[in-house]
């Protein structure tokens, strides 16, 4: 019998979608950063944007699979490349984080210069928190439907205890060794603003939003960090359906990240807690498309009749 965790690491570790899917452009920003797209395109009207988990990209096998099952609905894709994700690492000394909607606001408002009729926003783990909170935080086009999320942590603070826990340390070295890796190369290029002092002795999450996250990316501390970039606080201004679905058995989240009361209010934030799908797992099957891109088809009937 399979529990959060295995249902957390399998598919990461051994599953894969082969298929040559994307082309690849490379949008250019205000600051003088980019991001990378990678885009299915086929002259359909409608177009479904997909952002990531924390250290993931365009590549990784959920968000393949969720651009090769969207594709063969007769849907445009999007799938893009936080900074410092795509392969190449950005150009400035901040990078991204949870509550990063303007690079988000970027890409939408990049695929909307299509011609588009209907968009909708899908995000994994810390792409649904930026898409939610994106939605919330002010009005948006009205082509865009709504958003389809899993796996995500409403509340940052409280997924930060969860990965402090004795079970739960070896996700937060995992995304630690990776963001570590990063700062060492953005200390060699911006010596007099980014400092490696210290890396090898970083334990954990705090010491890094305290260091590195929050002065990087105009927050005081960790603390305003997890209070001002955290999407549950913008839920109740979701004006467009949003599904929001998370495992109960996920070991990334904790009680507040499961917005029940919100959800029970809320004309359009739909909540749900299947119980089991560990965290961005909800497996069927290793080659067929998983519970959340069937979910996904089956929540776009329900409340637009695609």
């Amino acid at each position: 019998m399979l529990n959060g965790h295995w249902e957390t690491v399998i598919p990461s570790l051994f599953f894969k979608v082969k298929d040559k899917l994307y082309e690849r452009t490379r949008l250019e920003l205000e600051d003088g950063d980019f991001l990378d797209i990678d885009w299915i395109r086929a002259n359909n009207k409608r177009r479904i944007v997909l952002t990531h988990g924390l250290e993931g990209d365009s590549g990784r096998y959920y968000m393949k699979r969720t651009a090769k099952f969207f594709k063969e609905l007769g849907w445009d894709v999007a799938s893009w490349n936080c900074r410092s994700c795509s392969g190449e690492m950005n150009r400035l000394p901040r990078f991204y984080h949870h509550g990063d909607t303007p690079d988000l606001h970027a890409i939408v408002s990049e695929v909307l210069k299509g011609d588009y009729e209907q968009v909708l926003l899908f995000g994994y783990s810390m792409g649904g928190s930026m898409t939610l909170k994106y939605l919330g935080e002010s009005k948006r086009d009205p082509r865009i439907l709504g958003a389809c999320v899993f796996s995500v942590p409403c509340n940052l603070r409280d997924s930060a205890v969860q990965l402090k826990l004795p079970g739960n340390r070896f996700y937060e070295k995992r995304f630690l060794e990776k963001l570590l890796n990063k700062i060492r190369i953005k200390a060699e290029m911006f010596p007099d603003q980014v400092s490696a002092a210290g890396l090898d002795q970083m334990k954990d999450f705090d010491e890094f939003h305290d260091k590195y996250t929050a002065p990087l990316h105009g927050y005081s501390s960790k603390e305003e960090f997890f209070e001002k970039a955290t999407c549950d606080q913008f839920l109740h201004l979701v004006d467009r359906p949003v599904l929001i679905v998370n495992a109960a058995n996920d070991p990334m989240l904790g009680d507040g990240c499961y917005p029940k009361q919100i959800a029970e209010s809320s004309e359009y934030v739909t909540l749900e807690i299947p119980e089991k799908g560990g965290h961005v797992g909800f497996t069927i099957n290793k080659k067929g498309p998983s519970y959340m891109e069937l979910r996904a088809q089956q929540f776009l009937l329900e409340k637009f009749d695609l």
